[in-house]
């Protein structure tokens, strides 16, 4: 019989119940296995049991067949390009999956939209510009993981779920922003050039790796930045909602990211230089969107509560949050494992008041923003 021919002969004896049963009988996987469920119902890892527990370093086929499964020899090659454990994988997988699962939340019904208060214009215009740039960068980590998902080896099948996940929250994320924008009458804003520019590093990456690095270390990082800051930028309490919300989905791609950059230093630490070269060319373009007015001056104006404010004490207010974004980038550098103080590209004026180190030139890294422009 030719692999995946239709067996006529098979057909009509199990019409008589002359089953061939090779399914039952030959089976090499684990029976009286049972995994047992927590107080939180059955988790991956509560199923993480005996060998169906055990990941693989490098996958021993490129096929869809569930790991610890039996395997027949005909089973068709899927092309996976990324078969080895350690370039997607992080030892906290699976509760970020669990936890993701069971916070999803959806941006018609949990953000109390009906109770937006109108606000002066310029508070508006700059509320709706701030989100029309979130709404612009946001969905970048959902079209990197998506354009990944297909290549990463289904023995590694908790990351691709993770990975899932995290495509939804975004498209939330980018539908919340979206939705605060014609609220409130403002509409949308300004797309930023720079910020274009940096999703297209991310999408344009040559590996995993690379985008990972770019997206969930430094870009997703800087937006959490942002969200824990909400309390600080919100101009009412629709806002403060949507931020929260928006931050604890945001936490779980930055944890991923983080631990998955640590577990792969870990396991091949002569990867350290490439992922430093990575974030340079990511720290070049952050360090222009500090200085672009459509991201700088809508902030300014929210930190300070008005136009006139903002006016008076120009930068003072949001640079509490840019210093907070760079300190805690910094910080999750170092967790992972790539310590950024001594090297960060970004201007002197941009690192006064955080812990980075600054050349003797001035300036913290070998570009200036002026260059990348």
């Amino acid at each position: 019989m030719v692999n995946g021919s239709v067996d006529l002969d098979y057909y009509e004896r199990a019409k008589g119940g002359k089953f061939d049963l090779d399914w039952m009988r030959s089976v090499r996987s684990e029976w009286g296995i049972r995994a047992k469920p927590s107080k939180t119902g059955l988790t991956l890892r509560d199923i993480a049991v005996s060998s169906y527990g055990m990941v693989p370093d490098h996958a021993p086929r490129r096929t869809m067949a569930p790991r610890g499964c039996d395997v027949r020899d005909d089973v068709p090659d899927m092309g996976y390009t990324l078969n080895d454990k350690a370039e997607v994988w992080s030892d906290n997988l699976m509760e970020l999956y669990e936890e993701a699962v069971s916070r999803q939340w959806s941006a018609t019904r949990d953000i109390p939209w009906s109770e937006l208060p109108e606000l002066d214009p310029d508070l508006e215009h700059a509320m709706c510009q701030f989100a029309t740039f979130l709404s612009e960068v946001e969905m970048v980590a959902s079209d990197f993981p998506a354009k990944w998902l297909w290549r990463i080896n289904h023995d590694f099948v908790e990351a691709k779920m993770f990975l899932c996940t995290q495509i939804m929250d975004e498209a939330r994320h980018t539908e919340v922003f979206r939705k605060r924008a014609l609220a409130g009458g403002g509409g949308l804003g300004q797309a930023s050039p720079v910020a274009e520019r940096f999703l297209k590093l991310v999408l344009d990456a040559q590996s995993y790796d690379e985008g990972s690095a770019l997206m969930h270390l430094l870009a997703e990082g800087l937006v959490l930045s942002v969200f824990r800051a909400g309390e600080l930028l919100a101009p009412s309490p629709v806002e403060k909602r949507i931020f929260r919300l928006c931050m604890q989905d945001e936490a779980r791609h930055v944890a991923y990211g983080t631990m998955h950059l640590r577990y792969r230093l870990e396991e091949d630490p002569s990867l350290a230089e490439d992922f430093h070269a990575y974030l340079d060319q990511g720290e070049d373009i952050i360090a222009v969107l500090f200085t672009t007015p459509a991201i700088v001056e809508p902030a300014a104006i929210l930190a300070a509560g008005s136009l006139k404010a903002a006016e008076e004490t120009g930068l003072v207010a949001s640079d509490i949050v840019r210093t907070r974004v760079v300190e805690e980038y910094l910080d999750r550098c170092d967790r992972a494992g790539l310590p950024r103080r001594e090297r960060m590209r970004l201007p002197a004026a941009m690192l006064a008041g955080t812990s980075a180190g600054v050349s003797e030139d001035g300036g913290a890294g070998s570009i200036a923003a002026s260059q990348v422009v």
